[in-house]
């Protein structure tokens, strides 16, 4: 996942791919970039992403009722974020969650549960980003470090947990 650090004075637009048809002509932008193309098991797999209003872990997506095989599904989660379609976010249980990259949905964050490892997202107002980045640019500066996005997880435990 790629966070959006904007330059200097911009906003944080969450610029969020919500057409079918432009999120799939993205798609298969991107996986030819990487010499690939958009399959059926792809599209399916980007579609259950795209419903979705939290990352999934494998088992969510292959119960999403695509009827999609498990070793085909790591296989095109793999090309598909080497396409820069999908985003791995690592939680503290044993399955990592899945989502469209920010590149295609917008800048967020995430909750992370460290009891059940649930992951959802989180937007925060704009303001509150510009402090963010303002402060991490500052931090960035301070180690000598070109600061190009950011990504933040916020860890703790879920409703559900507690």
């Amino acid at each position: 996942m790629s966070g959006g650090h904007p330059p200097e004075g911009a906003s944080h637009a969450h610029q969020e791919t919500t057409d079918p048809a432009v999120l799939a002509h993205d798609v298969a932008t991107r996986l030819a970039a990487v010499g690939q193309r958009l399959t059926a098991t792809r599209r399916a797999i980007v579609e259950a992403l795209a419903a979705a209003d939290r990352p999934l872990s494998i088992p969510e997506i292959l119960s999403s009722g695509a009827g999609l095989a498990q070793s085909s599904v790591y296989r095109n989660l793999a090309v598909l974020e080497r396409a820069g379609v999908v985003a791995r976010v690592i939680t503290m249980d044993e399955w990592a969650r899945f989502e469209l990259s920010e590149e295609l949905t917008g800048h967020h964050h995430h909750l992370v549960c460290s009891k059940c490892g649930a992951v959802d997202d989180v937007r925060i107002p704009d303001d509150v980003e510009a402090d963010l980045d303002r402060a991490l640019e500052i931090l960035a500066v301070r180690a000598g470090f070109l600061l190009q996005h950011h990504r933040l997880d916020l860890v703790g435990v879920c409703r559900a947990c507690r």
